[in-house]
């Protein structure tokens, strides 16, 4: 009611983040959403604990996100991607579940669970008492992760997430396998940042001899 008439308004695709608590909360949320005239596609985060579990993230368990993400599926026809966890000893396994179960792209990373204390109040800085550390620090682990879900074949786009400020950034996510990259954090420092980070990569294309920005997805080159 408030969000949709201005973003139809914007002349740009638009792709929603959603999330539940419950299975039944991520299925009645994407069809709803997926009904809505001016969505273009829907993003699932799966970082989300179930109550019905044990508040185990739905994420981290292949066979819970795989069950999740075909139940999705069944409602949904518009573009399916899944944010996928980082707080995981086996992304690839999670990103396989996805695809093999519909999904049709999975962004690569969520935030690391993380904390913050006042020492002189002796409490937690944060009310949950653990929260989500995203920005420049993450972006070693998030390049991890992309590069080794890429290099798995596992055959769906990645979209690279994590830490990204300049153009230099987002292009090393698509050498580490991305076709695409998010901008988050960074909005917040500076809210003309993928504007910027835009021409950033056109510059780099046009100074290295790259006319095709595809060229430099999973480009990287390691001697082994």
């Amino acid at each position: 009611r408030e969000k949709l008439p201005f973003l139809r308004t914007c002349g740009t695709r638009v792709l929603v983040n959603f999330f539940g608590s419950t299975f039944d909360e991520y299925v009645d949320c994407g069809a709803r959403l997926d009904a809505m005239d001016g969505i273009d596609g829907l993003e699932m985060n799966v970082s989300c604990p179930n109550i019905k579990a044990g508040g185990i993230e739905f994420g981290r368990d292949p066979v819970v996100l795989g069950e999740l993400v075909r139940a999705c599926r069944a409602v949904i026809r518009k573009p399916l991607w899944v944010k996928l966890t980082p707080n995981t000893s086996d992304i690839v396994s999670l990103a396989r579940a996805c695809a093999a179960n519909g999904a049709d792209a999975v962004s690569l990373i969520n935030t690391i669970t993380g904390m913050a204390i006042d020492a002189r109040t002796r409490r937690p800085r944060i009310a949950t008492v653990f929260g989500g550390l995203s920005g420049p620090a993450i972006k070693p682990i998030a390049l991890r992760m992309v590069y080794q879900v890429h290099q798995a074949n596992i055959p769906i786009p990645i979209c690279g997430i994590g830490g990204i400020q300049t153009g230099t950034d987002a292009i090393e996510f698509l050498l580490a396998g991305a076709s695409c990259v998010q901008i988050g954090t960074q909005n917040f420092v500076d809210p003309a940042t993928a504007e910027r980070v835009i021409h950033e990569m056109e510059d780099h294309c046009r100074a290295t001899g790259v006319y095709d920005i595809a060229e430099l997805i999973g480009a990287l080159v390691v001697d082994r």
